[in-house]
């Protein structure tokens, strides 16, 4: 297959702004793919080798090393392209504008014949994607040259469009405004099935070049058989929130199930015989991270093949008291990882089983799924099942919740026992409820927002940020509305880190998912997640979370918002979305019976 094919396909999509457009764009293009291809043009709309979760390396050039690609490629001097860099503020751009100058310079039968002759030589899906896969293989010493002139051969290839989607893609910037959602509606489309068994077959297995595989060699039906497999995570089942306790049990139905909602890492465990992953809610790969519950799985757990869910959480050596998730982040950074499991240890509270010995469990009751957790652990101190209870009255949830916060939890996670209580892979329902003690706060909720800018510190701050831009995700556009800006609650160590954290997310324009009325003076791609807390949530003409939702031309802002915690665990689409914001905001002014579906005016 022609990457000429994908490269026109992504220069459509850049000018589309429509979703709809976008999917029926998408329908096309793969309706054109060869089966044995179709998975390497997934991966390059979705800007990546391959999923996140097989660990793979990146491919690891800077933007010094495309400049140098590009000036190889052209044969021009570096600083020509980086002159035109500063211009343009997009490498794609400037390898696109120096190709189409070249073609336009080339005159001549010489220039006709070279010309004849490239085009013979077509540039493939399988070629484009092999060179990208070796540059990210190689490791090690002199390897940057050896990756800089393998993307010089690429683009040397390549014709003006086919070179700025593949300098994008290098640089992580293919600045479509395409997610998973539109890519899943396009092949529902292409291969005439429901989007909704695309979905559910993604949230089993996510990894959507394979599941377009299937769907294009196998037909529909192969995603109706997929399972789960340990060693491939499941995108992790989510939670509303409530905070008044006759709405969460109106909504959860009683008898429910109350369970601690601890400050850790939830992690979904895999075994396979004496093999042992550790997958985050962010389908990372952080097996390395836990040598110590990777022992404690070989050692309670008596299933061969299982798939569990619970939560890791740190505590203190001395005390076992419970210590905050932070905690964990050292984990992470700990290059002697038996050292890091010696000064913070870990205890970990199971809710969950997906999967036993060939069982697939995901389409079964809660109850059910629990009786399966009891039968195949063997619990101790250090490793058993989250403390919970089954309530039938507030009263009850309300002492429970009370415990909980006593116990030094954040709160509780309310969840249904109903016979329609599956585990529903990669969804929010309310099936599961958060119940924190956040929402006793002044804004009854915290949530968690997503950087999209930032503004330059003064006095004091000056040399870093003073404040940062904070944005809400919208799943039904897959965009993200500004509901604040965030310049209190950091610590001086927190502000002197915040141009370095944010420094490999910086453009210099706003990002196509951002929806902001605002000009900052730094946009960041939506990558880093933050908790805030503040006084009450108010209207706000100058914010685009909600508009018009309340009231014409207005928005929802925070009033007074303080900054709580980064968020590593979360990925932006899991943050807060609008409608949450609404709904808090509908609750604060205690005005309406919050309805299950979107307000009329969404």
């Amino acid at each position: 297959m022609e990457f000429a094919l994908v490269a026109q396909t992504l220069d459509i999509l850049e000018k589309t702004p429509s979703k709809i457009q976008q999917a029926s764009t998408l329908a096309m293009l793969f309706k054109k793919c060869d089966p044995s291809s179709i998975d390497k043009v997934i991966y390059f709309i979705q800007g990546t080798l391959w999923p996140d979760w097989k660990g793979m390396p990146e491919l690891g050039i800077a933007e010094k090393g495309i400049q140098k690609a590009i000036s190889i490629a052209l044969n021009i001097p570096e600083n020509e392209v980086e002159k035109l860099y500063k211009s343009l503020g997009d490498y794609g751009l400037v390898v696109e504008r120096l190709k189409i100058s070249r073609e336009r310079k080339s005159a001549g039968l010489t220039a006709f014949i070279k010309s004849e002759k490239i085009a013979e030589k077509k540039l493939t899906v399988d070629e484009v994607y092999s060179t990208l896969a070796k540059i990210a293989s190689l490791q090690g010493e002199g390897s940057r040259d050896i990756k800089i002139r393998l993307l010089a051969s690429l683009l040397s290839s390549a014709n003006a469009k086919e070179a700025k989607f593949i300098v994008r893609f290098v640089e992580g910037r293919l600045r479509l405004g395409v997610g998973d959602a539109t890519i899943m509606d396009g092949l529902a489309i292409a291969f005439g099935t429901s989007r909704d068994i695309v979905e559910r077959a993604y949230n089993i297995y996510p990894d959507l070049g394979a599941i377009a595989k299937m769907l294009a060699g196998q037909g529909p039906q192969a995603l109706r058989n997929i399972k789960p497999i340990p060693g491939i995570p499941l995108r992790p089942m989510l939670a509303e929130r409530a905070s008044d306790p006759s709405e969460i049990l109106a909504k959860a139905g009683t008898p429910c199930l109350a369970e601690f909602k601890y400050d850790g890492e939830r992690a979904q465990i895999h075994k396979k015989g004496k093999t042992v992953w550790i997958f985050s809610r962010r389908l990372e790969d952080i097996t390395s991270q836990y040598p110590d519950v990777v022992d404690a799985v070989l050692k309670h757990v008596k299933a061969d093949e299982t798939i569990i869910e619970g939560e890791i959480v740190a505590v203190d050596p001395e005390t076992g008291d419970y210590r905050p998730f932070q905690e964990l982040m050292h984990r992470k950074r700990k290059k002697d990882i038996h050292e890091a499991v010696k000064e913070y240890p870990v205890i970990v509270r199971l809710f969950d089983c997906l999967y036993v010995d060939g069982v697939d469990l995901t389409l079964k009751p809660l109850s059910e799924r629990r009786e399966w957790l009891k039968k195949i652990v063997e619990e101790s101190e250090e490793f058993r099942l989250a403390e919970h209870i089954v309530v039938k009255d507030v009263k009850e949830l309300e002492e429970f919740f009370l415990k909980a916060i006593e116990s030094g939890m954040e709160g509780l996670v309310v969840k249904s026992l109903g016979p329609d209580s599956v585990y529903q892979a990669g969804v929010r329902g309310w099936l599961w409820i958060k119940y924190k003690r956040d929402y006793k706060s002044e804004m009854i909720d915290t949530v968690d927002l997503v950087v999209v800018g930032a503004f330059h510190g003064k006095g004091k701050r000056a040399g870093s940020y003073g404040a940062l831009l904070a944005a809400a995700y919208d799943p039904d556009t897959g965009t993200f509305k500004t509901v604040c800006k965030v310049g209190s609650g950091f610590t001086d160590e927190d502000l002197a880190a915040l141009p370095k954290m944010f420094e490999q997310y910086k453009l210099s324009y706003k990002h196509p998912s951002v929806d902001s009325d605002i000009e900052a003076d730094v946009w960041f791609e939506p990558r880093i997640v933050m908790e805030v807390i503040g006084a009450e949530l108010t209207l706000s003409p100058i914010h685009t979370c909600c508009k018009g939702w309340v009231k014409p031309g207005v928005g929802i802002s925070i009033r007074f918002p303080r900054f709580v915690r980064w968020r590593p665990d979360k990925s932006p689409t899991e943050a807060t979305t609008t409608k949450e914001i609404y709904e808090i905001y509908m609750k604060q002014l205690k005005k309406v019976t919050i309805p299950s579906e979107k307000p009329e005016s969404y």
